[in-house]
């Protein structure tokens, strides 16, 4: 269930604190992965936002670990790389991650963003008219490859003066990272994403020493190289991976919601509370993990220290306590913009705002381009405890 939770449907069985008679997941529960290691899934809206909230009892140290144990020859290989991944943004729960975050927010600051809302619209809406003449002749397209997968890596770029690297080597590192991190793997994969992962960290260590923009305010702000490259390295996957994932998820789900398409056409709905929607229904990333700091309770479990705390993101977006309609995709309706999409409390996505304006500009122009289309193939998300990462996306008129 861990690995293809976003699939998962509500169950009758109630858990500690449940109502009577209520139809939904427990609010805790423990469950194995596999490899046997227990967690403690914590499906609640309000029990998620208090673990994000509370950095002290539940720290952040085992976010970026990995969860299939790497074995000696993934060791090798990242070593002979000279990879290292310290605490830096959201592993850290030391005193030095309110500076890094103050860096990393500054060049992500929502002027800065909005600044490149018309560039964006502009190349999306090329984008577009290219895609529509395709479908006009009768082919298929791919609304991932073609429309979403890039974006944000190239609003990214211009924020933070990242050099002209090659696209797709930057997506084929990021999603590599996130499935050697968070995906059940065989050794030989393993082994294999470790080279990918390595060889990139390389160019990351290079450009961390010369680069201009966020890298070289860590730099004279003092922070140590591998300082810097775990920032850049977070950002790559989190400040764009991620983002072009939630296009996906989004344009495919627009897909089945024609009333929807209908609304934002003729303006009686907003692409900003489509996104809202989207983000609380479609996460890209669908948990998140903290570990027990001390002995303490939650939600009436007795939960150990070293414990490893599963936060649900997406099923705490359908809680009934929160949102009216929690299953239906109703922009605006109320409790909608509560998910925790973003996290919350100290290590609350930098980027939300990035996110929310790449994907507000997005629906805006691409909702035209949806209409009277018919899903070839949709994305397919493959086992992961923490992303969708969804793939190829073929649409035909």
């Amino acid at each position: 269930m861990l690995f293809r939770s976003w699939e998962q449907a509500p169950t009758a069985t109630a858990g500690t604190g449940a109502g009577g008679g209520v139809t939904r997941w427990p609010d805790v529960a423990r469950v194995a992965d596999h490899v046997g290691v227990e967690h403690l899934l914590v499906t609640r809206h309000a029990l998620v936002r208090q673990v994000l909230a509370d950095p002290a009892t539940f720290r952040p140290d085992n976010a970026l670990d990995a969860v299939t144990p790497m074995p000696v020859a993934a060791l090798r290989v990242l070593a002979a790389h000279r990879f290292r991944l310290p605490p830096t943004l959201a592993n850290n729960g030391g005193v030095s991650h309110p500076g890094i975050r103050a860096m990393v927010a500054e060049a992500l600051h929502p002027t800065r963003v909005a600044a490149q809302r018309d560039w964006l619209a502009t190349l999306v809406r090329q984008r577009v008219a290219e895609l529509s003449a395709t479908l006009d002749t009768g082919a298929p397209v791919d609304l991932h490859a073609g429309l979403c997968a890039d974006l944000p890596l190239l609003v990214l770029a211009r924020l933070v003066d990242l050099p002209d690297a090659p696209v797709t080597a930057v997506k084929k590192f990021a999603r590599a990272a996130l499935e050697l991190f968070w995906a059940p793997l065989d050794a030989d994969r393993q082994q294999a994403l470790a080279t990918e992962v390595g060889r990139f960290h390389r160019l990351l260590r290079e450009f961390a020493a010369t680069g201009d923009g966020l890298a070289g305010a860590l730099r004279a702000a003092g922070h140590p190289p591998d300082v810097v490259v775990g920032a850049l390295f977070f950002l790559l996957v989190a400040g764009q991976e991620t983002t072009s994932q939630f296009l996906t998820l989004l344009l495919h789900r627009l897909t089945g919601e024609p009333a929807v398409l209908a609304g934002l056409r003729d303006g009686s709905v907003s692409a900003a509370d489509v996104v809202e929607e989207g983000l609380r229904l479609e996460p890209p990333i669908v948990t998140w993990r903290r570990v027990a700091a001390v002995d303490t309770t939650l939600g009436g479990a007795v939960v150990r220290a070293g414990t490893s705390v599963v936060l649900w993101l997406a099923r705490a977006g359908r809680d009934p306590a929160v949102v009216r309609s929690p299953d239906e995709f109703r922009p605006g309706q109320r409790g909608s913009r509560r998910h925790l999409a973003f996290g919350a409390g100290a290590h609350r996505c930098v980027g939300d705002q990035l996110a929310r304006m790449e994907a507000t500009t997005l629906v805006s122009e691409a909702a035209q381009l949806l209409t009277g289309v018919r899903v070839v193939r949709p994305p397919h998300c493959p086992d992961n405890l923490t992303f969708r990462m969804p793939d190829t996306f073929l649409v035909r008129r």
